[in-house]
């Protein structure tokens, strides 16, 4: 290990808007928006929403603030900002993962640079380039910690490597010089918790938990800022984030190429409201259902292939068959996949399906498996092997990625299209304003004129 903390504060340091290529401050913004439409609709209709709201006013941490929570007329103070839109960010399961670190990079970095770029009157440029340090710390970290460990340990690595990406995007807002980023670092060390237990009764502590990643990071760096003194080697140490959290530590992939390849340019979006490892098999389970004319009474059996962790997130036949919670049907491969052969899309008004009896019977003629094909020689785990039998025979689909990875990016029209279909029962005529506001975010001398066209 070599100094990969400092390295990495060094580098959210000495970070400049003008030094960043114009492809990944574009994606930036795609990325952004595209959060914000999830967080957006979840303000609405996310169920877990009034049980935080409540949360807060009985803990008097409901006053106003200067901060925006987005699709809400209210703002709030910034640290709650940060959780709020954090956790609404990842609330419909519909934001974007940057595949080799299995991670949802904007709900922990987006909320803490837009919370505490309004704090201190941030450019949009400022913001954009603080989005940027915090991509890459997080995914960076979430590639030491090796996401197939880390989930073996039974974290969440949005919520782990996430804290140090939300303090980072903060840190950089702040001014903060490199002793005091380490500090940040070190403090985001303490705080950098999520676990996987929710996947046992499709409990919302996925969603909280990277609503508090954000705000532990927005609490880390303003810490840091006012001369608190934090763990040293928080990422290295004899019991820093890559010994305590994971087996098979790689600390160079933190550091790697740092600067010269963008790891923000890795970050894929996701066309279904659901856990990325069930995307690729919902992928072909479309096209094969269309291409063969398949009805759900043809179908005799159904055979998913998947990565190990998506087994371990998705394919658990004893919990996730029959789903009756949203979060249980996000992270289950039998119900998203019947729901996708039974009719040929998928969308997040579709979880009214939950409990469906025709779906049900569907889910029942599915089998995970995990498929060495998608473990060996693989840059990322996101593959799916797709077998359905009818009377007519087998017809099976490889498919090594899903729909929405860098290779298949959807261009700006597309993405602005995904926006609005989120944001518009919620901002009504103000969303094409907003959507404007943050693809040009850069124009903005202070981002606080574009926010306040989210509230």
């Amino acid at each position: 290990m070599a100094h990969e903390t400092a390295t990495l504060a060094a580098y959210v340091f000495n970070l400049k808007y003008q030094d960043i290529p114009a492809e990944v401050l574009e994606r930036a913004k795609v990325l952004t928006l595209d959060f914000l439409g999830s967080a957006i609709r979840a303000r609405r209709e996310a169920e877990s929403t009034p049980s935080m709201l409540k949360m807060l006013e009985a803990l008097a941490l409901d006053t106003k603030g200067e901060s925006t929570v987005f699709g809400d007329a209210k703002t709030w103070t910034p640290a709650v900002a940060a959780l709020l839109n954090g956790a609404l960010g990842h609330s419909l399961d519909f934001d974007d993962t940057h595949a080799d670190s299995s991670l949802h990079p904007s709900a922990p970095v987006v909320p803490a640079a837009f919370a505490v770029g309004e704090m201190v009157g941030a450019s949009g440029r400022e913001v954009l380039t603080a989005i940027v340090a915090g991509y890459e710390v997080c995914c960076r970290l979430g590639n030491a910690l090796d996401p197939t460990s880390h989930y073996a340990r039974g974290f969440h690595p949005t919520a782990t490597a996430g804290t140090y990406g939300a303090a980072a995007a903060a840190g950089k807002l702040f001014g903060l010089s490199e002793k005091q980023l380490i500090a940040a670092f070190g403090v985001s060390g303490s705080q950098a918790a999520g676990s996987l237990q929710f996947l046992v009764n499709g409990a919302w502590n996925k969603r909280y938990q990277v609503g508090a990643a954000a705000m532990n990071g927005v609490i880390a760096a303003t810490l840091a800022r006012n001369d608190f003194v934090g763990a040293t080697e928080s990422v290295e140490g004899k019991h820093g984030l890559l010994a305590g959290y994971t087996d098979d530590a790689h600390p160079d992939k933190a550091v790697a190429e740092l600067g010269k390849t963008y790891e923000t340019m890795k970050i894929g979006v996701k066309p279904y409201p659901s856990c990325r490892y069930t995307h690729a098999a919902i992928d072909a389970l479309i096209a094969m259902r269309r291409e063969h004319n398949l009805t759900p009474e043809q179908v005799k059996r159904v055979e998913i292939g998947l990565h190990r962790n998506g087994i371990t997130l998705t394919g658990d036949a004893a919990t996730k068959r029959h789903p009756r919670s949203i979060v249980g049907g996000q992270f289950s491969m039998f119900f998203t996949g019947a729901l996708a052969l039974d009719q040929g899309s998928f969308g997040w008004d579709d979880y009214n399906r939950l409990g469906d009896a025709a779906i049900d019977a569907l889910a029942d003629k599915f089998d995970v498996v995990q498929d060495d094909r998608l473990e060996i020689g693989r840059t990322h785990p996101f593959g799916a092997r797709v077998s359905i039998t009818t009377d007519d025979g087998v017809h099976e689909r490889l498919y090594a990625d899903p729909s929405g990875e860098p290779t298949s990016f959807p261009d700006t029209q597309a993405m602005q299209q995904k926006f609005l279909t989120l944001a518009r029962p919620v901002l009504n005529a103000r969303a094409e304003k907003f959507a404007d506001a943050i693809m040009t975010l850069e124009r903005f001398d202070r981002v606080a004129r574009a926010t306040e066209l989210g509230r």
